[in-house]
């Protein structure tokens, strides 16, 4: 009878032990659902008069590795996609979680038409000035979420006030690419379902600045000694700043656009005109006409708010 009972359990845990390892298979080979994902580029826009549009060719766009879908070599104009504008780039189903790498492939030698260069700065009198970098693939390191909706839209910002430098030359100015680094750290990603956006209008009765910029620091993160003053290899200004827009049109509006969930500090600045180019000239102190605190305005998902101000004063440094 013991035998029985021991050769019975024997025979049970098998049947347990061959049971469990079918359900893991089963398990493993259910594939996680995947969701439509769509991947799109704007800017920020870059400080020169003289520019008339920055073109970028775009060969290949890879998230971790896998091309999109439908996308193809593309060259456009990147200096036009501010206020909120973008271009779709493509779509690729991609899982529900948190992604980091995204991979910019660019051909600095031929458009998509195969003219030459394949990126460059348009002047205003029509010359073509090559940009390029120390490599043709872009690594973009920020991160974003992909939700489980197939209404994710990655917004890829490619901001040129950050990954444009020109350099004095003895004749003309000579436009190029930051270091790779900066160029990597000057691109942001974020999915537009957790963005929020500030816009609104500069009354400069003063007069104080031939052009306003307004720049967006995650709150605590601004420092007027440091942001005022060029950083690193390529002297970015205001480089930590999360994103900036250009005060202009008759109402002297601005438009803040894909800020993630969190809070904001806004910073109020002045340029002065010397020929095509800008120059910084100071902060710009500001009062709010619409009851919010510059210094700490949160953010939430589809959140617009209206941030209109009052320039009173400037600020020495």
């Amino acid at each position: 009878m013991k035998t029985f009972l021991k050769n019975l359990g024997i025979i049970f845990g098998t049947m347990l032990l061959i049971v469990s390892c079918s359900d893991d298979n089963e398990n493993d080979n259910v594939e996680k659902e995947s969701y439509q994902t769509t991947i799109k580029i704007t800017d920020a826009p870059i400080d020169n008069a003289n520019v008339e549009a920055v073109f970028i060719t775009v060969s290949d766009v890879k998230v971790d590795g896998n091309s999109i879908e439908g996308f193809t070599k593309t060259t456009f104009n990147l200096s036009a996609l501010v206020n909120g504008q973008t271009k779709t780039l493509g779509n690729l189903p991609m899982e529900a979680g948190t992604y980091s790498n995204i991979e910019l492939v660019l051909d600095y030698a031929n458009d998509m038409d195969g003219n030459s260069p394949g990126c460059y700065v348009e002047m205003v009198d029509g010359t073509k000035d090559k940009i390029e970098a120390s490599s043709s693939t872009v690594n973009i390191t920020d991160s974003f979420e992909v939700f489980a909706t197939n209404t994710n839209e990655i917004i890829i910002d490619f901001d040129l006030r950050k990954t444009i430098k020109e350099e004095q030359g003895t004749l003309e100015s000579d436009f190029d690419f930051v270091t790779l680094s900066e160029l990597s750290a000057g691109i942001r990603t974020v999915n537009k379902e957790a963005t929020g956006e500030i816009s609104g209008t500069v009354n400069d009765s003063q007069d104080t600045s031939d052009k306003i910029v307004v720049y967006a620091y995650e709150k605590g993160t601004y420092s007027a000694e440091v942001e005022t003053q060029g950083q690193g290899e390529s002297n970015i200004r205001f480089a930590n700043a999360v994103t900036s827009a250009e005060v202009s049109g008759i109402n002297n509006a601005y438009s803040l656009n894909f800020l993630a969930e969190g809070e904001y500090e806004l910073i109020f600045v002045s340029y002065t005109q010397d020929g095509a180019e800008f120059y910084f000239n100071s902060q710009l102190e500001v009062e709010s006409t619409t009851g919010l605190d510059l210094g700490a305005i949160n953010i939430t998902s589809a959140l617009q708010l209206s941030a209109n101000v009052t320039v009173t004063g400037t600020t020495s440094l």
